[in-house]
Formats: structure tokens, sequence, C-alpha cells
């Protein structure tokens, strides 16, 4: 008694002392005019940023960000990460068209702003503000921009005239309370941004069929794709194509509360939609884009992503967004995902329905972990792929007895057992089984392998999370979970941060628990 009471009293102190030093982060608007020209495959665009500075300090830079320099050459960091892997060359050579971002101009309040170049990446540079941004100040930057969108390799890029457009415009660095975050571009290792809200008029040719982030504000755009997506979505057969004869298009998309933009664009898509509504009564779009010679089992798509909404918006917190969405991507040898604010690209083309279900709801379930908890993905991946994945596991083996790691090699005598003894069956074997040596939490970039990241980050801090729920209960980890959504939601946390949420929901000191992830070898 006397130990419980002497925790309460140290989570009262740093709870106060949390009061004490108010948390603050930038916020960061975004308007951006953008033409994609599909014969060269290129983006001219324009970029005006509403930067406002809400921390305590005077800044006299910012780092941006311009990640499609990383395919510019073999020097990059991404292309040295490539390297280390088997496969590497081969995938690097398979980049006959190489990207690049150039015919830059950056202007500070309609001053031109000069800009340092970082002594070792290309995708990074400083713009020196012409006065310093004070607290609680706000600046207006420009720029002009011109990218060369690359084969599509990684995450980003054309195949044909298949347009996969992410990390393609100017972008500050995040700028919190330890500092500056600036960083190449990474293959193993994904992003961290600052919250705004994004206004994007996409200029494209009129044939082309579009998902984005956001809303897209041109009404009978909308209005066609959902009269479409919903015939399509209520047959398996003589899906419907949508058509437009006009030489080209602006549509408008508003998204607020993001830290990213991305766009996909197909002449060839197939629309699905349907409408979900919520606990609240909130209604959500859900679409789904994809092709017409590709996996069948996308037909459900809109249905995946509704499921996904649903059961994390019951697990952890009500989606807060009127949209989303997933894009069949192209067949590569890359299986998997990436997600992006309320829409998410799949590249998994031999998947099954339980396999396609499973990471469709893995990456609608990063709108949560990343799009709303928005963790440094480059430092700490765990805090998004890792707890994303505890979640995807549990809604694989509620909906089908099924888990994306052991496949159809689970005994049906193990799939017949209750759910939960089901999984813990499954975590046992993935503990007992599987070697783990790595900690969990390190650097994106320093696990040797692409194999031993997707290891650790994702298997081992999803092992790590259920044996939190052994020991306390799947009722109290999930009432920790929501009380750090509750508490972090369009926020940045750091691992500190969901310590304090746990333990306030738990009633526990957790620090070994979290001592665990820096450890070396099985849980």
């Amino acid at each position: 008694m006397k130990r419980l009471f002497s925790f309460a009293a140290l989570l009262m102190a740093i709870t106060s002392f949390a009061q004490q030093t108010p948390y603050w982060q930038q916020q960061v608007n975004y308007n951006i005019d953008v033409n994609l020209n599909d014969k060269a495959h290129t983006l001219k665009g324009f970029e005006t940023i509403e930067y406002t500075n809400n921390s305590p300090d005077k800044l006299e830079y910012i780092w941006f960000h311009l990640w499609p320099n990383a395919y510019k050459n073999d020097s990059t960091a991404f292309a040295k990460q490539l390297f280390r892997e088997s496969d590497g060359k081969k995938r690097w050579d398979a980049i006959t068209d190489k990207g690049y971002i150039d015919s830059l101009n950056f202007k500070v309040n309609d001053i031109v702003a000069k800009t340092e170049a970082d002594p070792k990446n290309i995708d990074i540079v400083k713009v020196l503000l012409p006065t310093p941004l004070a607290p609680g100040q706000k600046i207006t930057i420009t720029t002009p921009f011109f990218v060369k969108l690359s084969t599509y390799n990684s995450r980003s890029g054309h195949d044909g005239q298949s347009y996969m457009i992410t990390q393609w415009y100017p972008k500050p660095a995040v700028y919190d309370r330890k500092g500056w975050h600036a960083f190449p571009y990474l293959d193993q290792g994904e992003f961290y941004s600052e919250f705004g809200t994004y206004k994007v008029n996409f200029t494209v040719p009129g044939s082309y069929v579009v998902g984005a982030t956001g809303v897209l504000q041109t009404k009978a755009e909308l209005d066609t794709y959902k009269k479409i997506g919903k015939e399509n979505a209520a047959t398996t057969t003589n899906n419907k194509k949508y058509t437009n004869t006009k030489e080209s298009k602006t549509l408008s998309y508003i998204a607020e509360n993001v830290h990213d933009f991305a766009l996909f664009a197909d002449k060839d898509f197939i629309i699905e939609y349907d409408t979900l509504q919520l606990a609240s009564g909130k209604i959500i779009d859900a679409f789904a884009y994809h092709h017409p010679d590709g996996n069948k089992n996308w037909e459900k798509g809109a249905s995946y992503v509704e499921s996904a909404i649903r059961h994390y918006s019951n697990w952890l917190g009500e989606y807060p967004y009127p949209v989303a969405a997933a894009v069949e991507g192209p067949k590569n040898d890359m299986s998997g995902g990436m997600e992006y604010p309320m829409i998410t690209l799949i590249t998994s083309p031999e998947a099954d329905e339980p396999q396609l279900d499973g990471v469709i709801a893995h990456e609608v379930g990063h709108n949560w972990f990343y799009g709303i908890l928005a963790s440094n993905e480059r430092e700490h991946a765990w805090m998004d792929e890792g707890l994303n994945t505890y979640y995807q596991f549990r809604y694989e083996a509620e909906l089908y007895k099924f888990n994306s790691v052991f496949g159809n090699s689970v005994p049906n005598e193990i799939k017949q057992k209750p759910v939960n003894e089901y999984q813990d069956i499954l975590y046992y074997a993935a503990q007992t089984q599987i070697p783990m040596e790595e900690a969990i939490d390190i650097p994106a970039g320093d696990f040797k392998s692409k194999e031993e990241y997707g290891l650790i980050t994702y298997l081992k801090t999803a092992v790590w999370l259920h044996l939190l729920e052994q020991q306390y209960g799947k009722e109290k980890v999930d009432k920790g979970m929501q009380t750090y959504f509750n508490d972090w939601k369009f926020k940045h946390p750091y691992p500190e941060d969901l310590k304090l949420s746990l333990e306030k929901a738990i009633g526990q000191d957790l620090t070994s628990f979290f001592a665990a992830l820096k450890k070396k070898g099985n849980l």
C-alpha cells in the first residue's frame, strides 16, 4: 500500500511539473498549386507556407527537406542505404528515370532568403531567415519548385502513367522541444513532420482518377467519384470506369490537422465507395482505388477501409477525419503498404482476403499511429509501426483467426481456440521461436538490414505490448492506449509521454517495462 501511495505521489508530481512546462509545437500551413506533366513525368508548382513559431526560442533559420533529390544520384543517403541490401543494386538500377527537385527560390515575407546546402545530404537545405523569427510570430515563405518524378521505387515515382506522388514538395523539418529534426530520405526509416492545414490545387490531364489526402472540394468530380464508386461497390462484375474528355482539370483539396500530403493518379483506376457511421453518429466517406487487372479482392476494398476505421475507432478513439482511402499500387517486389494522412498505398498483389484486409487495416491504422499520434518515426519507429502491428494482429485474429507473420502455417487446432488463447499461443511462439536480438528503441537507420528492421520494429514491439496486456489485462491496456490517444492526438509524443499515459491508466510504475525497449535479446 505504501509503495502504491508513493508511486501515486510521484505520478502527481510529474504531472504537476509537466503542467508548469507547457507543451508547444509549430504550426505550418500550406497553399500549393501544382501541375502534372504526364509526358515528361514532372511536377511544376508554387508553394506558400505560413510558419508560426510557437516555441520559446528565436529562430534564425528553418531546415527544409527536399526529398525528391534522394533519387538524384548514387551518393544520396537513400542510395547508400539501398546498396547495403542484397537486392539494393538491382533496385537502384531499376530506377531508370532518376528524380530530383530544383527551380527553388525561397522568399520570406517577400524578401529573398539565402540558403545553405547541407554538407552531406542534397535532400536537406537550410533557409536563412532575413530577420529572426521571434516566439509567437509568423512568417510567409514562398518558393516555386520543379520535380522530376523518378521511376517508382521505395515510396514515390511513376510506373508509366501511374503516379505515386509522395514526399514531393519542399517541407520544413520539425522543430520541437528536443531541437531540429532534419534528416535525409531513407527507404528504411520514415518521417516526422509538422501539423497544419493543406490547401492543394492539382492540375492534371482530364482523364485521370485522383486519390489524395484531404477532402476533394471540386464538387462535380467528387459527385462523379461517389456515383461510380457506389455502383462498383454493389457489384463484382462489369465495373464502371471514369471517363472525362477534358484536356485538363484542376482538383482542389483541403486537409486539416495533418502533417503530410500525398497524391495518386491513374487513368485506369476503378473506384469503390461507401460510407460508415461511427458511434458518435459521424459519417465517414470510404474510398478504394484499384486496377481493373489487379487483385480481385480489391472489389471489397472500400469495405476493408470501413472495417479498419470502425475497429481502430472502438479500440483507441474516434477517427477524426471526414474521409479515408486505400490505393492499389503497382506490382513490384516490395509487398506491403505505405501510409499517408487519410490515404494509403498498398503493394500486395498476391494477397488473399485475410492478407489484403490485414495490410489495409495496418495502413489505415497508421492514421492513429503516425497520423494523429505523430511521433518521430525515424528515431522511434516502434511507436508507430510496432504499436500498430499489435492492433493489426488483434484485427486479423478477431476477423479471420489469421496472423500476417505466421500466415497459413498455423495448425487448425490452434485456430479453433478462443481468440485470446489463439493470440497468446502465437505471441508465445513468436517470443520463443523467432530470434529477435536487437533492441527495439534504436533509430530506424541503425538496423543492419530491412529484415532486422521489420522483425524488431514491428514484431518485437507487438510482443512487448502483448506482455503488458498479459500482466495487467486487455481492459487496462485499452484504457492506457485510449488515454495516450486523448493526451497526445495531433501532437508529437515521445516514449516518455506514452509511458506516462499508460501509467496514469494502469496505476503502476512501468519504468522497468519501458527499460526493456533498450535491451538486446528476446523479451
